[in-house]
């Protein structure tokens, strides 16, 4: 019987599933025969995550979303690069097994990773985990010190100084993101202009160049049954060399806290927000601690993490909008992008963090 708390997969949802007889020969090829079963992950909004069971084995398949143009956060040749590089460097990433780029073979091209089982923190987690504040502060120091883990790791040489080019990396990250919300938009949102205003205004230098992830919160790691370490990262579809701070500043943006408002409330990505968790200013001190890094320019890397949540927010409401999904989350979606945007804009207004 299995444990009820360890993250399971689930039916497939309408409109993902896959074509077993085209998979199935595929994975004979690559030394997965036999019966196949697929299941879901019911996570995230960007990639598909697949469980499949082949002949009493279990491995998982990362693809694109249908009807989405390839791009960074969906080229699924450079996840399975990363991956493979980074899965000999460090034991906390996932390691890929085989690699499709043939998009005629699924409607998109696909990875096969090995299954890294464990709990999973989402914003409604498993009933029978005992969350009181000292397992929160064990759980909230211990996802800080794993990203300034991912932010030690050497970047110079081998597949992963490839990854990306960290001067200038700021300032192309703002420029990128701020594109992305025109392509996007659909609705007048006066708070995203005048909010990518301040932030090309203000873009800091780069405070380094190391591995980032860019997507760094609760329900991208994999605890033990026990919750007691962090044993694997997952999701490296954003992954690059750039600025560590940009990537703290990811992290934060997730990072509700109980004092925060109504909105932030709802838009919820974990239990951060329960007794015992670290506040965000102590998140930022514990980092510097471990890293021995300085971490200045503090709002505008909140400010633009809240940016990039309102971006991607956007683009998944356009998706809505114009007939790309029929999913109900979606629909919703654009009252996160002003709730987003109004915060970050008072996060500027009041130069501090820790209110919003």
């Amino acid at each position: 019987m299995s444990d009820p708390v360890l993250d399971a997969a689930s039916k497939v949802r309408s409109g993902a599933e896959l074509p077993l007889d085209t998979l199935a020969p595929w994975l004979a090829g690559v030394g997965l025969g036999g019966p196949v079963e697929v299941l879901q992950f019911p996570r995230g909004w960007s990639n598909l995550t697949y469980l499949l069971r082949v002949g009493g084995r279990e491995v998982v398949l990362r693809r694109a979303p249908p009807k989405v143009a390839i791009a960074s956060a969906h080229d699924m040749k450079r996840e399975h690069r990363i991956l493979a590089a980074l899965s000999a460097l460090w034991p906390k990433a996932p390691r890929p097994l085989a690699l499709c780029e043939d998009p005629a073979l699924l409607g998109a091209p696909f990875y096969l990773m090995e299954r890294a089982q464990g709990v999973i923190l989402r914003a409604k987690w498993p009933e029978g985990l005992v969350l009181d504040a000292p397992r929160m502060q064990q759980l909230s120091a211990s996802l800080l010190d794993t990203l300034a883990e991912i932010h030690a790791l050497d970047v110079t040489t081998g597949e992963l100084a490839a990854l990306g080019k960290p001067e200038g990396y700021n300032a192309r990250q703002v420029k990128g993101w701020s594109e992305r919300y025109l392509k996007a938009e659909t609705d007048p949102v006066p708070e995203a202009g005048q909010l990518s205003a301040w932030l090309a205004a203000h873009t800091p230098p780069e405070s380094g160049a190391a591995l980032i992830h860019n997507d760094f919160k609760y329900d991208n790691v994999v605890l033990a049954p026990d919750l007691s370490r962090i044993t694997h990262v997952l999701d490296w579809e954003m992954a690059t060399v750039g600025d560590p701070l940009m990537d703290l500043g990811c992290t934060l943006g997730y990072w509700v806290q109980a004092d925060d408002p109504p909105l932030m409330q709802a838009m919820r990505f974990g239990p951060t927000y329960l007794p015992g968790s670290l506040t965000r200013l102590e998140l930022v001190r514990r980092y510097e601690e471990r890293t021995g890094r300085p971490v200045t320019s503090l709002v505008f890397y909140f400010a633009f993490a809240l940016f990039k949540l309102a971006v991607v927010a956007q683009q998944l409401y356009a998706r809505f909008v114009r007939g790309q999904t029929s999913e109900a989350r979606y629909a919703m979606m654009i009252e996160g992008v002003k709730g987003l945007t109004a915060a970050a804009v008072k996060v500027i207004e009041h130069d501090r963090i820790d209110r919003i």
